[in-house]
């Protein structure tokens, strides 16, 4: 690999001479990039599916899957690289830089990223692998569910690199723990002795700066008198499994004793309850790194747990809390007495169960120093209940929040300040019990009784168990309307869905591919997701409350609390080494950062896995094809004219099976003068074609121009991709058996069409641009707000500046594609003197209704 990258590099060090490459050249280089890129989400996804735990496989598999994606994404940046020769040639170090990561990762290094700290505001999922799941899930519920949180900055598994290397402490642990495994020594002797040597080690000097701009920071948040909350946060903690209780924490630490604090923190890595579930996890010493998180302290009123889910009734449907007087801390310790309520998770959320306990005794901040002490409770609250009613409301409204965003039940600890304000101080998924036979037995017998709505069709993207109302997307529907847990319903699995993935109980689409961006960012956010099942859209109904059993491709009417529980308590993925090593290999392959090719991250610097890289590239490709000024292609390439039964003259250049002659599909066209549509096997080419010759559609006769509209658009310029050339008034299409693409310039405005149509629908896109007019600006942007508005109907992306209208819509069946090059080609015929006619913004929606109109009873 690394004579590939020299070759490369020493390839492009200088400059290339210019190579003359015909459409024709660039066209196959084009499709050369839809396959690779299509091996190269295949291949994702067969990584992905390997964490379903249905594979067994070894660390050798994961260096040739790795080894297979390096080779497919330098190919594809090389195709690019021909199209486009050294303008984006910062992908080549993109893809150095991903590879060495998954190098470092699967030679037992974990590729962390070179940060000391990371503020809770800052923490994205990119940062992961650098806060460890508690703060993690800390931060995300606080930036994305909008819970309250306190503030905070953890110092990251980096930093625990960091010390550890500086005081050259990995060989001497090795060393340590080999004894304790040989037998040679006691767990708890080798947990000393280990601790003793991370309480002794030096802290590095940037280190040292780091945790001082720490404690400076969050002390000016923190409460006068009041200290730090020093907590732990190391890799597996509060993920697939909780590790709970197993390291040290630290409440109301003062700023002279966080440094302290944080080494007890780092040193209870080894405690002998972390050490032991670690080795019965298969944990490496490479694995056992400690982010620790400071976080400004709450002077609690009450504390306490939240289930989401009861674990001894788990089919109740209800949340049960636990809280006291004072810190939480008392309440996971069970130090102190405490109130339990059973609330139900539907409003009005009911109490069900409601059991005071006498509080003697509650923790509160030591107000003379550090830490906490425990003090008497009055006599006249002993008896009180902790939380009132509305308390209770607010915090069941947030814990059901937090478990629809981490699909799974949860276990919270919370905190309502002396003002009443709430904070969720941690949140980790809450463990149930495996359903045994007679429960599933129950569950069949349950299922044969329930209404199926939809059944046996669809493409499993996302496996799973999602209820809710659903939310029909879609026909210009703005998706600020979706309502937190709905099921979302969409024609086709398009990108622009992904702001909605965390927000989401499900995904269901009329088309889409499993191999599409929207499923991968649906798997990375664990929601189930059905594609490609052709009609859902037509079969349910805004609002309706709906099941949804992905792998059985099922929807059932309701909501089966059954199937939901069934979900919550299943199995759970065998921890191993190399099911922890896969999770950490596709972090820097699958997710997908990049969304918007408008977004001024979409450059190859913003590429940080594969997948983005993948993405950049189709995207970039689509657009060098489009961007081709087919017009200089006239005196160099054979042409043929296509005689249209309408005012429209058109000139064909065929690149390889667009035309057909003679009875012989091997007889050429080029020897011809004049064409007529039966000529046309192109098939985007003939649905323009099917469009534009609609009859009753054209306006040929003269239209009236005031002098002002014509003086206007005489002295307008242009930008250069849609200026006129010296072949004003020519029309010409490039075009192949499953492309076309089409530069027409019909008086004063231009249009160009381009559209690729494939059985792989991942492969598919059509693309409108348009923009000019005869009129004066009001007049030219009135017709392309008429054009943004039947194309929004049509789900087109849209992109509109005054008078030019660019539109584009990817990724869905070849029949959907062909339907609007058909539209595209009616809306040219239908526009051409439309401008004219745009008197005022009322005609905008008057013609947008007679064309919709036109459409339905057309096409």
């Amino acid at each position: 690999m690394n004579r590939l990258f020299n070759f490369v590099h020493k390839m492009l060090g200088g400059r290339r001479k210019k190579v003359s490459r015909s459409f024709a050249d660039l066209f196959d280089r084009f499709n050369s990039i839809l396959e690779l890129n299509n091996r190269i989400l295949t291949s994702i996804a067969v990584m992905h599916s390997k964490l379903g735990g249905d594979y067994i496989f070894d660390t050798q598999y994961l260096r040739n899957a790795s080894q297979e994606l390096e080779t497919l994404v330098l190919k594809l940046i090389g195709a690019l690289d021909y199209m486009s020769p050294e303008k984006y040639i910062g992908l080549y170090c993109s893809h150095r830089e991903i590879t060495e990561k998954l190098h470092s990762e699967l030679a037992g290094y974990p590729a962390i990223a070179d940060r000391l700290t990371v503020t809770f505001e800052g923490t994205t999922k990119k940062e992961f692998d650098l806060v460890g799941a508690k703060s993690y899930n800390l931060a995300r519920i606080s930036n994305i569910v909008g819970i309250t949180t306190p503030a905070g900055i953890t110092v990251t598994t980096r930093s625990c690199m960091e010390f550890m290397e500086y005081n050259d402490l990995n060989s001497a642990i090795s060393d340590i723990k080999t004894e304790w495994l040989e037998g040679s020594r006691s767990l708890r002797s080798t947990s000393e002795e280990i601790s003793k040597l991370i309480m002794a080690g030096d802290v590095p000097p940037r280190l040292r700066k780091a945790l001082n701009r720490v404690g400076d920071q969050l002390f000016q948040k923190s409460e006068k008198g009041v200290g730090l909350a020093v907590r732990s946060s190391a890799w597996g903690e509060d993920g697939r499994y909780s590790f709970a209780g197993l390291y040290e924490s630290f409440i109301n630490v003062p700023y002279d004793k966080l440094q302290e604090a944080y080494l007890k923190v780092l040193a209870s890595i080894y405690s002998p309850a972390a050490m032991e579930y670690r080795q019965e996890l298969g944990y490496k010493i490479s694995e056992s790194l400690m982010a620790v998180s400071f976080q400004t302290v709450t002077r609690a009123k009450c504390s306490g747990v939240v289930y989401t889910l009861s674990p001894s009734a788990p089919s109740d449907n209800t949340v049960v809390i636990s809280a006291t007087w004072g810190m939480g801390s008392a309440v996971v310790s069970g130090e102190v007495s405490v109130d339990q309520f059973i609330i139900s998770k539907d409003e009005p959320y009911d109490h069900l169960g409601v059991s005071i306990a006498r509080k003697k005794h509650a923790v509160r901040l030591n107000s003379e120093g550090a830490g906490v002490v425990k003090e008497d409770v009055s006599e006249e609250m002993q008896s009180m209940p902790c939380m009132t009613s509305d308390e209770i409301t607010q915090l069941v409204q947030a814990v059901i929040k937090i478990e629809q965003y981490h699909k799974k039940p949860q276990d919270v600890e919370f905190a309502f300040d002396e003002s009443g304000q709430l904070f969720i101080l941690q949140t980790r998924p809450l463990a149930i019990h495996v359903p045994d036979e007679s429960t599933i037995e129950l569950l069949s017998e349950k299922l044969s009784s329930c209404d199926v709505i939809f059944s046996g069709k669809g493409d499993v993207a996302q496996k799973g168990i999602a209820s809710g109302p659903v939310f029909i997307a879609g026909k210009g529907r703005s998706l600020d309307e979706f309502p937190d847990g709905a099921i979302l319903v969409a024609p086709h699995s398009s990108p622009i869905y992904a702001s909605l993935m965390h927000r989401a109980a499900g995904l269901l689409t009329n088309v889409g591919s499993p191999l599409g961006h929207l499923a991968t960012i649906a798997r990375e956010y664990r929601v189930p997701a059905l594609l490609n099942t052709e009609n859902v859209m037509e079969v349910l109904t805004e609002g309706q409350m709906i099941t949804v059993d992905v792998e059985q491709q099922t929807i059932y009417s309701g909501i089966i609390k059954e199937l939901n529980l069934y979900e919550a308590a299943a199995d759970r993925i065998e921890e191993t080494y190399e099911y922890r090593l896969l999770r950490r290999l596709l972090k820097h392959i699958e997710p997908l950062n990049l969304f918007d090719p408008a977004d001024s991250n979409f450059t190859p610097v913003g590429c940080v896995t594969f997948h983005d890289i993948a993405r950049f590239v189709h995207e970039k490709a689509v657009d060098e094809l489009i961007s081709i000024n087919i017009n200089s292609l006239y005196s160099s390439s054979p042409s043929v004219r296509l005689d249209l039964p309408v005012p429209l003259d058109m000139t064909i250049i065929d690149i390889g099976g667009g035309l057909v002659c003679a009875e012989s599909e091997d007889s050429k066209c080029t020897d011809r003068k004049t064409i007529t549509p039966d000529h046309i096997v192109s098939t985007p080419m003939k649905a323009f074609i099917d469009g534009v010759t609609t009859s009753g559609v054209w306006q040929s006769s003269p239209v009236s121009v005031d002098f002002s509209s014509f003086m206007s658009s005489m002295t307008r310029t242009f930008p250069a991709e849609l200026a006129p050339s010296s072949s004003v008034g020519r029309n010409l299409a490039v075009i192949s058996n499953n492309y076309a693409h089409l530069s027409l310039h019909l008086g004063y405005h231009f249009t160009m069409i381009n559209s690729y149509v494939s059985e792989n629908i991942s492969e598919n896109y059509a693309y409108f641009r348009f923009a000019g007019g005869v009129t004066e600006a009001k007049r030219r942007s009135r017709r392309a707000k008429f054009l943004a508005e039947v194309l929004g109907k049509l789900d087109f992306s849209l992109k509109l500046r005054e008078d030019l209208l660019i539109a584009r819509i990817k990724k869905i069946p070849a029949n959907e594609i062909l339907r609007r090059v058909e539209i595209f080609g009616v809306l040219v015929a239908y526009t051409r003197q439309l401008d004219v006619s745009m008197v005022d913004d009322e005609q905008i929606h008057r013609h947008a209704e007679l064309f919709g109109g036109l459409i339905t009873s057309l096409i």
